[in-house]
C-alpha cells in the first residue's frame, strides 16, 4: 500500500520528498529576503518609492508617505504615478498641478537616465529627488528633505556676508590666526593702517613672519621678535588677552590687542591711538605741571620727594620753601598779565639756580615755590643755594619797558635732621619760611625746633573753629552759574564763610584745611548741605544748587544718609542738587567712597569733578567713575589768551562732549573769555563776569528778576 510503501522507504517516496524540499527552501529564502528588503526600505532615513514600466507603484516606505503627508490607504501597490501626484495636489501638499508636476518628471522617466532634481512643496519644504531607472523598466526614486540644510546654508552665507561687511567697515585693523598660528583672516583696514599691500601679508603668514615683515618694511622701529612671539604664546596658553602699544617709525602709535579664541587661534586688532595718546600725554603733563610756568606742581613735587625718601640709601637732601616778596604789589600795579609774566621769569631763574639733574623746583600756586636739593653735604650747601636764589630773583624784571622788582623769602629743612618723612620736612620748611617772612624780606631761615609759634596759632584757630558752629558764626554766599548757550542763570554754587567775632571774616582757604585735619569738616559740611538745600527749595524749579564736598565727608560713611536727610528736610528734588568733589575724593577707590558715590547718583544727585586738570590724574578718574560735570579750573580760564592753554581747554570741552558730561568754566572775568568758551562749545560759566558771590536774599532777587523777564518776553 502507498502508505506502507512510503513508510518502507521506497525509492518513489524518497524521490517525492526530494522534489518538495528545495522548493520550500527557495520559498522560505525568498520570503526571508523580502522581509529583509522590506525592513531595509522601512528603516531608510529617506523616502523611497518604486514604479514598474507601466508607471504603477510597486512599493514605497513609510518615510515617503510621511514626507508628502500622503494617505496610507490610498498608497496601495498598483496605484498609478499620476494618481499619486493628483493625490498630493488634492491634500494641498503640492505647489503645482498634477499635470505640471508630471510634465517635470516625464523627461526623467522617458530618458531612463539617473538624475537629481528638486521640488518645493506648498509648505515651503525643499525635497531633493534622486531618480534611478530600473533595468526591467520603471524606476526607483529616493526623496530627501533638505529644508533645514538649505536654511543652515543660507544662514551661513548671511553670516559670512555680515562678517565680511563688519570686517570691511571696521575702524580697526584685524587679523585672525588659526590654531596652527597661521593667518586666516585679514581686513582691508589693516592694510590701510600699515600702508601695505595684500601681497606683503598673504594668508598663511605666521605671527613671527608678520613682525619680521613689518621690520623689513621699516614700519616698526626695532623690536625683539623672539620676545614678542614668546609673550604672545604665553598669553595664549594662559587664555588671557594681551594688549601693547606699538610705536611706528612715522610717529604714529597703534594699540594692538590679541584675544584668544575658544577653538584655538587668536584675533588681533589694530587701532590708531596717536591723537588719543597725545591728548593723554598732554593731560598727564597737565596733571603734573603748573600751566603757567610748566614747572612740576605740588602733586609732582610730592611724588618726587616720596620717591627720593623711599630709596634704600637716601642721600642727605634739603627742602626749600619759597615765597615771593612784594608780588601782590606787582599784580596790583601792573596787572595780572604782567604778574604772570614775572612768575614765568622767576620759574626760569629758579631752574637756572639748580646744579644737579636730580634737583626739583615746583610751583605750588600763586607765588609759592618749593625745591628739592639733592646730595647736600650739609647746611652750607643749602645756604649757598638760598643765597644764589635771593640774588638771582632780586634782579629787576622788565616788561614793556617797565621795571619790576620782587624779592624772595626761603625756609629750609634738612633731611634727616629736620624730619624723616615728606610731611614733616615740608611742614618744617614752611615754619622756617614764615619765621623768615616775619623777620623781614629777602631772607632765608633754617628750621629750628623752637619754631612752634605757628603751631600754637594753628591750635588757636582750631579751637575757635570748633566753637564757631554752635555759635552760628558760619554763613553761605551763592555764586551764580550761567548757561552759556541760553544766557540764563541755571543755578548757583554755595560758598562757606566764617564771620568770627574776634578774627573778622575768615576766608575759606584759612580755615577749610584746619577743619579737614580736625574732622570738623564733616559737621560743617552737613550744615552747609542742609542750609544750601533749604535755600534752593525756595528758588524756581529749574534752578540747581552746587555744594562742595570734602573727601573727609564722603569717607565718614554716613554721607549718603546726610544727603537724603537734607533733601527730605528741605523738599528739594535730588536732581536739583549737585555735589562738587575734588580729585582727593576720586583718588580714594575704597568701597565706602565708590558705594557712596554710586548711591548718590542712583538717587538722581549730580556729581561734579571740581578743579579739573590741576590735580594728579583727572583723566583716569573719569574712566573709573563717570561724573555728570567737570569744572575747568580758573587757572586755565585766566590763561585762555595763551595758545597752548586755549588748546587744552578746547580738548577738555571736547572730551566732555564725547562723554556726555557738562563742562563748566570757573573764573570767567571777561567777555573775551566768555566768547571763546561759547565758540568752543562750553556748557556753563561761573565767575565775576557772571556774578560775584552774594547773600541768599540777593540771589533770590536775581532769580525772580530773571523769571519775570522770561514771562514778559
Amino acid at each position: 500500500m502507498p502508505v506502507a510503501h512510503v513508510k518502507a522507504g521506497s525509492a518513489a517516496g524518497k524521490r517525492k520528498a526530494n522534489r518538495i524540499g528545495p522548493a520550500r527552501r527557495i520559498a522560505e529564502e525568498l520570503r526571508a529576503q523580502n522581509e529583509r528588503f522590506s525592513a531595509a526600505v522601512e528603516n531608510m532615513s529617506h523616502g523611497l518609492c518604486m514604479f514598474d514600466a507601466d508607471e504603477r507603484m510597486i512599493i514605497c516606505n513609510r518615510n515617503y508617505i510621511d514626507l508628502f503627508r500622503l494617505d496610507a490607504r490610498v498608497m496601495k501597490p498598483g496605484i498609478r504615478f499620476f494618481d499619486i501626484l493628483q493625490h498630493s495636489v488634492d491634500i494641498g501638499i503640492a505647489s503645482q498641478s498634477a499635470e505640471q508636476l508630471y510634465a517635470v518628471r516625464k523627461p526623467y522617466i522617458d530618458g531612463a537616465k539617473p538624475s537629481t532634481y528638486e521640488e518645493t512643496l506648498a509648505d515651503g519644504r525643499i525635497i531633493v529627488i534622486s531618480h534611478r531607472p530600473l533595468a526591467s523598466g520603471g524606476w526607483v526614486s529616493i526623496y530627501e528633505d533638505v529644508t533645514e540644510q538649505r536654511r543652515a546654508e543660507e544662514e551661513l552665507k548671511e553670516q559670512h556676508r555680515r562678517f565680511d561687511a563688519a570686517l570691511g567697515n571696521m575702524s580697526q585693523g584685524l587679523l585672525m590666526y588659526d590654531a596652527d598660528g597661521k593667518m586666516i583672516v585679514r581686513n582691508q583696514r589693516f592694510l590701510e593702517l600699515y600702508k601695505v599691500t595684500a601681497a606683503d601679508f598673504p594668508f598663511g603668514t605666521t605671527h613671527r613672519d608678520a613682525l619680521e615683515r613689518l621690520l623689513e618694511l621699516s614700519i616698526y622701529t626695532k623690536i625683539d621678535v623672539d620676545s614678542e612671539v614668546a609673550k604672545t604664546e604665553a598669553c595664549l596658553r594662559a587664555g588671557k588677552m594681551q594688549s601693547t602699544y606699538r610705536y611706528l617709525s612715522d610717529g604714529r602709535t597703534f594699540l594692538v590687542v590679541r584675544q584668544p579664541m575658544s577653538g584655538g587661534g587668536w584675533v588681533v586688532t589694530f587701532d590708531d591711538v596717536t591723537e588719543r595718546r597725545r591728548a593723554e600725554e598732554r593731560m598727564t603733563h597737565l596733571a603734573h605741571h603748573d600751566t603757567l610756568t610748566n614747572l612740576p606742581n605740588r602733586s609732582m613735587f610730592r611724588e618726587r620727594l616720596d620717591q627720593a625718601l623711599s630709596e634704600p640709601k637716601v642721600a642727605p637732601l634739603a627742602i626749600l620753601s619759597l615765597d615771593l616778596d612784594r608780588f601782590k604789589a606787582v599784580n596790583d600795579t601792573f596787572g595780572h598779565p604782567a604778574g604772570d609774566g614775572l612768575l614765568k621769569c622767576v620759574a626760569e631763574r629758579l631752574q637756572r639756580c639748580l646744579r644737579s639733574e636730580k634737583d626739583v623746583v615746583a610751583r605750588f600756586g600763586g607765588d609759592e615755590f618749593a625745591i628739592i636739593q639733592s646730595n647736600v653735604r650739609g647746611a652750607a650747601d643749602a645756604e649757598k643755594l638760598a643765597k644764589r636764589i635771593i640774588e638771582v630773583i632780586g634782579k629787576p624784571y622788565r616788561d614793556k619797558g617797565r621795571e619790576m622788582h620782587v624779592g624772595v623769602s626761603l625756609g629750609i629743612a634738612l633731611y634727616p635732621g629736620d624730619g624723616q618723612d615728606a610731611d614733616t620736612l615740608l611742614t618744617n620748611a614752611d615754619m622756617a619760611l614764615y619765621r623768615g617772612k616775619s623777620e623781614g624780606r629777602n631772607i632765608y631761615r633754617f628750621f629750628e625746633p623752637g619754631m612752634d609759634a605757628m603751631v600754637r596759632e594753628r591750635r588757636a584757630l582750631e579751637a575757635d573753629l570748633e566753637a564757631a558752629l554752635p555759635r552760628r558764626e558760619f554763613e553761605l554766599d551763592f555764586q551764580p552759574i550761567l548757561d552759556i548757550a541760553s544766557g540764563d542763570i541755571v543755578g548757583a554754587e554755595a560758598l562757606m564763610r566764617w564771620r568770627s567775632p574776634s578774627r573778622g571774616l575768615v576766608p575759606p582757604e584759612d580755615f577749610i584745611s584746619a577743619a579737614e585735619e580736625t574732622g570738623l569738616i564733616v559737621q560743617l559740611g552737613d550744615w552747609a548741605l542742609r542750609k544750601a538745600c533749604s535755600v534752593a527749595a525756595g528758588w524756581p524749579q529749574d534752578m540747581r544748587m552746587a555744594v562742595n564736598v570734602s573727601a573727609a565727608q564722603i569717607k565718614s560713611g554716613g554721607f549718603a544718609r546726610s544727603v537724603v536727610s537734607a533733601l527730605a528736610f528741605s523738599g528739594l528734588p535730588a536732581s536739583r542738587l549737585e555735589l562738587e568733589i575734588t580729585e582727593t575724593v576720586m583718588m580714594d577707590e575704597s568701597d565706602t567712597v565708590l558705594r557712596t558715590l554710586s548711591q548718590l547718583r542712583g538717587l538722581g544727585v549730580r556729581i561734579a569733578l571740581d578743579d579739573f586738570g590741576t590735580g594728579y590724574s583727572s583723566l583716569g578718574y573719569l574712566r573709573r567713575f563717570p561724573v555728570d560735570k567737570i569744572k575747568i579750573d580758573r587757572s586755565f580760564i585766566r590763561d585762555l589768551d595763551r595758545r597752548d592753554t586755549a588748546a587744552i581747554v578746547r580738548t577738555v570741552i571736547g572730551l566732555g562732549t564725547e562723554l556726555g558730561i557738562t563742562v563748566t568754566a570757573e573764573g570767567v572775568e571777561t567777555e573775551a573769555q566768555l566768547d571763546m568758551l561759547r565758540k568752543a562749545g562750553c556748557g556753563e560759566a561761573q565767575g565775576f563776569l557772571i556774578g560775584v558771590p552774594a547773600k541768599a536774599s540777593e540771589m533770590s532777587r536775581l532769580l525772580r528778576s530773571q523769571a519775570s523777564m522770561r514771562r514778559s518776553g
